[in-house]
């Protein structure tokens, strides 16, 4: 999030476009704890995970493509600067790998919580 701050608030960009990520960091989790609650749990590979995977690589391929967009706009005022859409991608690579990392760490329901 700092990465995503610093996009916006430093004074060679100071332009707030760039906030609108966190409508995608969000939503990507979204689909996969839908799946998760609905499905019915008898293997990996169900049609429900199987689109809310799809659902979420499309959410997260988005994130990444919208601060190359609003960089490439028009040639004669371009919507955020590149370092800008550098510091966006960056924050988008932190987020997304830290709910990765949440969904390994906690997908396992074998765990015994006892333990701790």
């Amino acid at each position: 999030m700092t990465f995503l701050v610093l996009a916006c608030a430093l004074p060679q960009y100071s332009n707030w476009w760039p906030f609108f990520m966190v409508a995608f960091y969000l939503l990507a989790p979204l689909p996969v704890l839908v799946s998760r609650r609905y499905g019915d749990g008898t293997g990996n590979t169900n049609p429900c995970r199987e689109i809310a995977l799809f659902i979420t690589a499309c959410i997260i391929v988005s994130a990444f493509s919208l601060p190359i967009v609003l960089a490439r706009a028009p040639a004669m005022a371009p919507v955020i600067a590149w370092g800008s859409a550098g510091l966006v991608i960056t924050a988008n690579i932190v987020v997304f790998l830290t709910i990765l990392g949440f969904f390994l760490a906690f997908d396992n329901d074998d765990v015994d919580y006892s333990m701790w």
